[in-house]
C-alpha cells in the first residue's frame, strides 16, 4: 500500500522540501504545448533517429565494424559512457562500456595489460574525436570484465566502469570473481590497467557518481528480484587524491530511510526523508550477497532496479527504473528519480512516473541519466517498442529529445534496443548517446538551451 504524505510524516519524522511543480507531460505533444524542450520529433528519412527541428545526428561507431586501432571489432551492447576534453583545440574523448555477457555476439578484444579475466567478454572502448566531431581513433581501454553496464566519471577525469553481475570464478566459465568497479584512465588506459576496486563492494553495480567536494562515491545496485538493490556510499581513505587513489580502500555504507524499507511506497514528489548510513557488514560478499546481509535493528532500505546515478545541483540524482508488486515490490511505479543532498543529510523524491502519477512517459523505465545544458536532466528510456531520450526541466516538465525507429511503422528500420550512456561534450554543444543494440553511438548537435 502506498504511503500518503500524512502517513509518511507520522511514521518517520519526514519533512517536505516543497513541490517540484506539476509534472504535466502525459506525452511529447503535451510537453511541446507546455513550451518545454525543443518541439515535436520529426521522422528521420534514414529511419535511425528522430530529433526536433534544427537538430542533426552523426553515427560515430557501430558494433561489428573494425576498430581503428586494428585490435579487432567494435564490441556489442553499447551502454554507459562519458565525454572528456582531449587536447587544447576542442577535441573530445568518449569512454564507452560494453555490457557483454558470455553470450555476447562481439566481445571486447583481449589486449595485453588491459585484461582482467580472459574468459569475460565485456569492458570499455575509447573514441577520440577531432574538433569537427570526426572519429580519429577507436581502441580498447578495458577488457576481460563482465556485464559492464553504466559507471561514472571522477573529478580527476577518469571513468569508473561497473560490472552488473555477482558471478564468481567457475561460473559461466569465468576464471576470476566479478561484480566490481574498475577505474579507466582515458588519457592512458595502460596506466590504470585492469584492477578491481574491491573496497567499493562486490555486487551487481549499475552506476556511480562522485562528490567533487568530498570525494564520496555513490553507487547503485541493479537488482530486480527480491531482496532488491541498495543505494551505497563509499568513503575513500584518500578522498580526491587522483587516479588510483580508490585502491587505498575506505568504508562502504548503505542507505537507510527510517521507517521506509522499500522506496517504491513513496508516491509524492517533494517528499523528503532523513538519510541514515549503515556500514556494510561484508563488502566483499564472501559468504552472503550484500543485500541479504544483516544490517541490524532498523534493517536497510531496498528499491527495485536502482540504475542511473549522476552528480549535479550539489548532490546525487539516482533512478529506480520501475517497481512491480507482481515481482515483490511494495508498490508499483514506472520510474522514480531521487535526490540525495549530502550537506543536509536528506533524500528526496523529485519525479515519479505512472501508473497513478501525474507524469506518464510514452513507454516506461527511465535508466541512464545525466545533467542537461539547461540544468535539468536527460533520461534514457529502457522499455519496449520505440525508445526515447527525455529531458526533464528544472521546473519539472518532461519533453522528448530523441526517439529510435523501432515499432513506429517504418518497414526496414533497425530494431534498436534501449538508449544508454547519454552524456554531453565539455562545451555542452553535443549530446552523445548509445543505442544498446545493435550497438550504435550517436552524436547529436543542435540549438541546445
Amino acid at each position: 500500500m502506498s504511503l500518503s504524505r500524512r502517513s509518511l510524516l507520522a511514521a518517520a519524522g519526514i519533512t517536505l522540501a516543497g513541490s517540484v511543480g506539476v509534472l504535466h507531460a502525459a506525452d511529447p505533444r503535451a510537453a511541446a504545448r507546455a513550451r518545454a524542450g525543443y518541439g515535436p520529433l520529426l521522422p528521420d528519412p534514414h529511419g535511425l533517429l528522430d530529433l526536433p527541428a534544427g537538430f542533426t545526428y552523426r553515427v560515430l561507431s557501430r558494433a561489428g565494424d573494425p576498430l581503428r586501432s586494428g585490435e579487432g571489432t567494435v564490441p556489442a551492447n553499447c551502454d554507459g559512457m562519458a565525454a572528456f576534453a582531449a587536447g587544447a583545440a576542442g577535441g573530445v574523448r568518449l569512454v564507452r562500456n560494453h555490457e557483454n555477457r558470455t553470450t555476447a555476439s562481439v566481445r571486447v578484444p583481449a589486449v595485453d595489460g588491459l585484461t582482467y579475466d580472459p574468459a569475460a567478454l565485456g569492458g570499455c572502448t575509447l573514441l577520440d574525436l577531432d574538433p569537427a566531431g570526426a572519429v580519429t581513433t577507436e581502441r580498447v581501454a578495458l577488457a576481460g570484465t563482465a556485464v559492464n553496464c553504466a559507471g561514472g566519471r571522477t573529478p580527476w577525469n577518469t571513468w569508473l566502469s561497473c560490472e552488473e553481475t555477482e558471478d564468481r570464478a567457475g561460473t559461466s566459465g569465468y576464471t576470476r570473481d566479478h561484480g566490481y568497479v574498475f577505474e579507466v584512465d582515458p588519457a592512458d588506459p595502460h596506466r590504470s590497467g585492469a584492477v578491481p576496486l574491491t573496497a567499493l563492494g562486490r555486487f551487481a553495480h549499475e552506476a556511480v557518481a562522485v562528490d567533487p567536494h568530498r570525494g564520496t562515491v555513490y553507487e547503485t545496485e541493479d537488482a530486480f528480484v527480491e531482496p532488491f538493490g541498495l543505494f551505497f556510499r563509499f568513503l575513500p581513505a584518500q578522498p580526491l587524491a587522483g587516479p588510483g587513489s580508490l585502491r587505498a580502500g575506505g568504508r562502504l555504507d548503505a542507505l537507510r530511510v527510517p521507517g521506509v524499507p522499500d522506496l517504491s511506497v513513496v508516491t509524492e514528489p517533494g517528499t523528503e526523508f532523513p538519510a541514515e548510513w549503515v556500514p556494510v557488514p561484508d563488502p566483499s560478499a564472501a559468504g552472503t550477497p550484500i543485500r541479504f546481509q544483516d544490517f541490524g535493528p532498523g534493517g536497510i532500505t531496498h528499491a527495485q532496479k536502482l540504475e542511473g546515478c549522476y552528480w549535479g545541483d550539489g548532490g546525487v540524482h539516482f533512478v529506480s527504473s520501475f517497481a512491480r508488486s507482481s515481482e515483490g515490490s511494495a508498490a508499483d511505479h514506472h520510474g522514480q528519480v531521487w535526490f540525495h543532498d549530502p550537506r543536509r543529510g536528506t533524500v528526496r523524491l523529485d519525479v515519479v512516473f505512472g501508473p497513478a502519477a501525474d507524469v506518464q512517459l510514452p513507454g516506461d523505465s527511465p535508466d541512464n541519466i545525466c545533467l542537461a545544458p539547461d540544468g535539468g536532466l536527460m533520461v534514457c528510456e529502457d522499455g519496449g517498442g520505440a525508445q526515447y531520450v527525455f529531458g526533464v526541466t528544472p521546473g519539472g516538465a518532461v519533453y522528448p529529445v530523441a526517439r529510435n525507429a523501432d515499432d513506429i511503422g517504418r518497414p526496414g528500420a533497425p530494431e534498436y534496443g534501449e538508449f544508454a550512456g547519454v552524456t554531453f561534450s565539455p562545451d555542452g554543444r553535443t549530446m552523445y548517446v548509445n543505442a544498446y543494440t545493435p550497438g550504435t553511438t550517436f552524436a547529436v548537435t543542435g540549438p541546445w538551451h
